[in-house]
């Protein structure tokens, strides 16, 4: 007993010694102010570099079979791994709950009478930009809409009402940014910050595994452990950056139409963000990302703020606490949804004969207008497979991160501060935006507004004008003022052999009788030329828009565009929102990723920082690159691809995290019998404990 007992206090104070191969040398004399050091694992960074190289060259040099092998490879891991993507989100969720009520929850992460380095406000502000900050103005308009007029297994229920499929559509969007957005952060973190400040071990991803491995991380293990972060972590990031950068070029596009969207424009942007981002990196925490963090955060708030008194506040009001009821019954079911049935076959319920015996499938009449009656089978890989992707390849990056931050609390502090406000902030937010974008879609799309998608490109409109048959007739034609006759522009304008709708000859009956002194067919096409996407969308002035016509990167800035006098305003603020958040994102991944890749080392060496952040500005432009006109597509790809082995890796974390709290506590003797950690551990200890005290 008396050995058990020394070795409890060995463990309670000990200081783990890092043992990793470690590089370490100046260019010039050691002491010099100006002279360059550098610090690093060389096995982590050099591999980890070759890796990023293979895989940009690999984009820009083979750029379709990259496209190829994304979609290939999207497809597969949705396929077969649905099913771990899904459960361990909840095995994690679990885990934590048990933590936060347990009696490990009152442990300082750090020594007993620490107090924490940040105040409240400045902490939460630094946890909220480099987690979401992003994504939350990409989405944060779009996914609701996109929920509520897109294909998923609610639009597939013709019979669902409106007002219902609105609601699913906020449920929805709820799920993807709620607790279990935020859970794997709160795994990652907590484990980095008990044994970096508790332990004295260094910050790094190798570290979260000592309790289970002992000094064995400090060999090829911990090295893999590493570098699978740092190729992780930096696809996670440049996921948030690519999204960004094609926001900021549909914001520039949509206060200047001279500025093209294309990639040419967004790989110029990245290039000039990444400048910014470097600058700010060489700067640290305390004086770059805080105070950045803090900017973003703010101008944020002035956001909603603005959005929920120009709009019915009152409706937004309501929305939130709605929404937060059906998010609290619904988190379930939708916590453990697979789309099992949508991705195994089709069920053949709708229209479509199949064969004998088909009567009595067909007759049951519940297809769609396109012969569909459920959900789409690619639904899940381009939204909750994709987000659980995304989160888990940020864990290294933001765990690690809120960890450097969160020295001094205790744990259920910690719980409280990375998985229980920002969740609310972020449900405010999307109630906000999210229900005011539903609330415009709605009321644009009455039949007194006769607002339509329109897929007219000036291209198209060149096409007709140089038709040899409009030629040859050009007098005729293009003078004619019966927008009744108008009908052949509709063809030519689309692509297609289609006529005009209703919507696009009211759009025509309107320019005749209220946009020019002519009414000549040749005017209108001007008119469609200038225009351009806002035609048939917008009504007069433009006060109404069809949100769900435009771009996911456009929504944002059109809805911003219907508030009048001040829409320009907005659009312009957001834009400096997006661009510093983007900005605190890239900032802080090249400082996470240099840390990892300097065996945890907090002030890595000013030109290791410099040359990370190069290296995520490359990466990012090889993804859109690859990309091309589906950058999204090859964003969602590799954050999905990148997460699948950490999620393995988080799953193993899970179990050292509740070790290691166990030996800290003395319920576990670190050199005994009890090295042998069982999966439900955990759960089967917690739940032992709890029965023997209630007997």
């Amino acid at each position: 007993m008396a050995e058990k007992r020394t070795t409890k206090r060995t463990w309670e104070n000990a200081v783990i010694k890092d043992k990793s191969i470690r590089v370490k040398f100046w260019l010039g004399p050691k002491n010099g102010k100006f002279t360059p050091r550098f610090d690093f694992n060389p096995v982590v960074s050099s591999i980890s570099f070759v890796l990023i190289l293979a895989f940009v060259l690999w984009c820009v040099l083979a750029t379709d079979h990259a496209t190829d092998s994304f979609g290939s490879a999207k497809s597969w891991i949705t396929d077969c791994f649905t099913w771990l993507y899904v459960g361990s989100q909840d095995f994690w969720a679990l885990v934590i709950i048990i933590i936060y009520f347990s009696k490990y929850g009152n442990m300082k992460l750090g020594k007993d009478d620490e107090e924490p380095e940040y105040n409240d406000a400045s902490w939460f502000a630094m946890l909220f930009a480099c987690g979401v900050g992003v994504g939350l103005f990409f989405y944060g308009v779009a996914e609701p809409i996109w929920h509520y007029t897109g294909a998923n297994r609610y639009s597939a229920d013709k019979y669902m009402a409106d007002n219902e499929l609105a609601q699913k559509a906020m449920n929805l969007t709820f799920f993807h940014w709620g607790i279990h957005a935020w859970i794997v952060y709160v795994v990652v973190g907590l484990l980095l910050a008990f044994t970096t400040y508790r332990k004295g071990m260094k910050m790094t991803m190798k570290s979260c595994f000592y309790p289970l491995l002992g000094d064995r991380i400090f060999g090829w293990i911990g090295d893999f452990i590493d570098i699978l972060s740092v190729i992780t972590t930096l696809f996670g990031v440049c996921t948030s950056l690519g999204l960004g950068v094609m926001q900021i070029n549909a914001g520039l596009h949509y206060v200047n139409e001279s500025i093209e969207e294309n990639t040419t424009n967004q790989v110029i942007i990245i290039w000039c963000i990444t400048f910014i981002a470097t600058c700010s990196t060489v700067s640290g925490v305390g004086m770059g990302i805080r105070r950045l963090s803090e900017l973003c955060f703010s101008i944020g708030m002035f956001l909603m703020m603005a959005v929920l008194f120009l709009e019915d506040s009152w409706y937004i009001l309501n929305l939130f606490t709605q929404s937060i009821g059906y998010y609290i019954q619904w988190i379930i079911q939708l916590g453990f949804h697979c789309d099992a049935f949508e991705m195994a076959s089709p069920s053949y319920g709708g229209k479509t004969e199949i064969g004998l015996g088909s009567a009595a499938m067909s007759s049951r009449d519940r297809a769609f207008d396109d012969g569909t009656s459920d959900g789409p089978s690619d639904w899940m890989d381009g939204w909750t497979i994709f987000y659980w992707g995304w989160w888990i390849s940020w864990s290294p990056f933001v765990g690690m991160f809120i960890a450097q931050i969160s020295r001094g609390r205790t744990i259920r502090q910690f719980i409280n501060g990375t998985m229980t406000a920002p969740v609310l902030y972020s449900m405010i937010w999307f109630s906000i935006f999210g229900g005011a974008a539903l609330l415009e879609e709605r009321q644009a799309s009455a039949p007194d507004q006769n607002l339509c998608c329109v897929d007219w490109n000036t291209a198209n409109v060149d096409r007709f004008m140089n038709d040899s048959y409009i030629i040859d007739n050009k007098a005729a034609i293009l003078a004619e003022t019966d927008y009744t006759k108008w009908g052949v522009m509709c063809a030519y304008a689309k692509g297609t052999d289609d006529s005009c709708t209703d919507c696009e000859l009211h759009w025509m009956s309107m320019f005749s009788t209220n946009f020019s002194s002519s009414g000549s067919l040749e005017d209108f096409m001007t008119y469609i030329k200038d225009k351009r996407y806002r035609y048939g969308m917008y009504n007069e002035d433009e006060s109404h828009v069809r949100l769900s016509c435009l771009g996911t990167t456009s929504m944002w800035f059109a809805m911003m565009n219907t508030y009048g006098d001040l829409g320009y305003f907005l659009c312009v603020v957001s834009m400096a929102a997006i661009i510093l958040y983007f900005v605190t994102s890239s900032d802080s991944g090249s400082l996470i990723i240099d840390i990892l890749a300097a065996n945890g080392n907090s002030n890595p060496p000013r030109l290791q920082r410099v040359f990370w952040a190069l290296c995520e500005g490359a990466t990012a432009t090889a993804l859109l690159v690859a990309g091309g006109t589906d950058a999204l597509g090859a964003l969602q790809t590799v954050s999905i691809i990148t997460g699948l082995p950490y999620t393995i890796i988080l799953c193993f974390l899970c179990i050292s995290l509740w070790r290691a709290l166990a030996m800290e506590c003395g319920d576990i003797d670190p050199y005994g019998n009890d090295f042998r950690v069982s999966v439900i551990d955990p759960i089967a200890s917690y739940c032992s404990g709890l029965v023997a005290r209630i007997h």
